[in-house]
């Protein structure tokens, strides 16, 4: 009997206190449970959505690989994939593969509208930083042939204001000699050419610092 008396006076402080913040306490465990049940949902959700987009990218590859491929029949499940699962990685590759075909096909307008969709996707801290690279450089390059240069230096500024790779320094001079930068362009070039190992890419860069020389004249 001593025993049990003795038992119900050391939790008596915990039972008081569970009275006490028993709103606090119940909210604390709703609020537990609710984030507990989100994220098992959203991960559900989330697996379905890769399921889906996995079955229509498949369908997209069945149809890409066909000599002549519908064109019409591709737009149709880029647009199912940007409006229903544009999280998901199937999406990005479909949208680059398009934008490639595209810019295969001439259709530069359709290609830059891909290329720009494929950088919204992957921009930000979490974003595909390899595919968000390929989409600017492509990108910019479509904006040199239309004669937009500036819109095509903010694409790839992100990358040629720092230490990047060769082609993109390049590219970069390229766009800077057009608008006739001569020295950002040269410095840009000379970038390049440090940080490409094979002499005939070397060669090309001197070339082009060369031509730079005749246009300061």
């Amino acid at each position: 009997m001593n025993d049990v008396y003795d038992n119900n006076v050391r939790f008596l402080p915990l039972l008081k206190f569970l009275d006490k913040h028993k709103k606090t306490i119940t909210a604390v465990i709703v609020v537990t449970l609710s984030i507990s049940a989100y994220f098992i949902i959203s991960s559900q959700i989330d697996k379905k959505n890769h399921e889906n987009a996995a079955i229509i990218y498949n369908d997209w590859l069945i149809e890409l690989s066909i000599e002549e491929p519908d064109l019409e029949k591709l737009d149709s499940m880029l647009e199912e994939l940007l409006q229903n699962y544009k999280s998901t990685g199937y999406t990005q590759i479909a949208l680059l593969s398009k934008a490639n075909l595209d810019a295969k096909n001439k259709n530069f307008d359709e290609a830059l509208e891909n290329f720009t969709n494929l950088i919204n996707l992957t921009d930000g801290f979490n974003g595909n930083k390899i595919f968000n690279k390929m989409a600017r450089v492509s990108a910019a390059r479509i904006e040199v042939s239309n004669g937009k240069f500036d819109e095509a230096l903010e694409l790839i500024q992100k990358y040629s204001a720092s230490e990047t790779n060769a082609y993109i320094h390049e590219l970069t001079g390229d766009i800077l000699a057009k608008k006739g930068n001569i020295k950002l362009a040269e410095s840009q070039y000379e970038l390049a050419s440090g940080k490409y190992n094979d002499q005939a890419s070397k060669s090309i860069i001197a070339m082009k610092i060369a031509g730079l020389e005749n246009l300061s004249e």
